[in-house]
């Protein structure tokens, strides 16, 4: 899990809070159990609350009426991506045309045992040993996704240093993979929940405390003649994915265009 114990006692309080007010759990307008009654649910003095419940009254999170009580306003939303899946790009390309500011945190590249699932679709023997790519991607300021890379040991890579300078400037391992030699040219996508919780990383790198459902997507990067050369794990945050697929019907039989007889 996070390590948490040198931040004020009023961050825990309002983390604790905008995350007990995510989309999902209340709607606008709400209202909020007394002072004393959340006080006690958090476990913090009523001077830490009220602290707490000012910043979020700051944000437009919760209103504050005087002689009535607290009640929730905006519901705060991390800044996250809209994607289809109908066009592989990156993530770098999305944020760009979205407005997002992109930036990495906990950079890991190390070269080691390839992990299981990745061996497998990857096509590599058991115990081969592989560059895994490991980082959580920050949106706007906010962590929205913990991602893991893993690339066949086929590819003729530079050293760490250079892919560690692609990332750290928010781009994405698929952005590099071409200025490497490596033409990409499709990928199959999985998109499947997960339950983040408990020492998962994944939960320390987005800020989840408590079990909290989210969406995975694996992703087997492919060369044109069909063979993997990247394998990724991405787990976004509630919210830091927003994913809609363009469905057409189908076509119908073209139309008779022979002269008539």
């Amino acid at each position: 899990m996070a390590t948490t114990e040198h931040r004020p006692l009023v961050d825990h309080a309002e983390q604790a809070l905008r995350q007990w007010l995510s989309p999902g759990r209340h709607r606008a307008g709400d209202r909020l159990p007394p002072e004393h009654d959340l006080a006690a649910m958090l476990g913090v003095s009523r001077g830490t609350l009220r602290a707490a419940l000012s910043r979020l009254e700051e944000t437009g999170e919760v209103v504050r009426r005087q002689g009535s009580g607290t009640y929730v306003g905006s519901i705060a939303r991390r800044r996250g991506f809209s994607d289809g899946l109908e066009v592989l790009e990156s993530y770098a390309l999305l944020a760009e045309r979205q407005g997002i500011e992109l930036a990495v945190r906990a950079l890991r590249i190390e070269h080691g045992d390839a992990p299981r699932d990745a061996a497998v679709a990857l096509e590599l023997e058991p115990g081969a040993r592989a560059t895994t790519v490991e980082r959580t991607l920050v949106a706007d300021g906010e962590p929205v996704a913990f991602m893991r890379d893993v690339l066949h040991p086929s590819i003729s890579l530079p050293d760490a240093a250079k892919i560690a300078a692609g990332l750290e400037q928010g781009r994405m391992v698929l952005d590099l993979l071409p200025e490497f030699g490596v033409p990409v040219a499709f990928a199959k996508t999985h998109v499947r929940p997960r339950l983040l919780g408990g020492d998962d990383p994944a939960s320390a790198a987005l800020d989840i405390t408590e079990p909290t459902a989210v969406l995975e997507l694996m992703e087997v990067m492919h060369l044109p003649d069909g063979r993997p050369v990247q394998c990724s794990a991405d787990v976004f945050a509630p919210g830091g994915l927003h994913i809609h697929v363009m469905r057409l019907m189908a076509a119908p039989q073209p139309e008779n265009i022979s002269p008539s007889t």
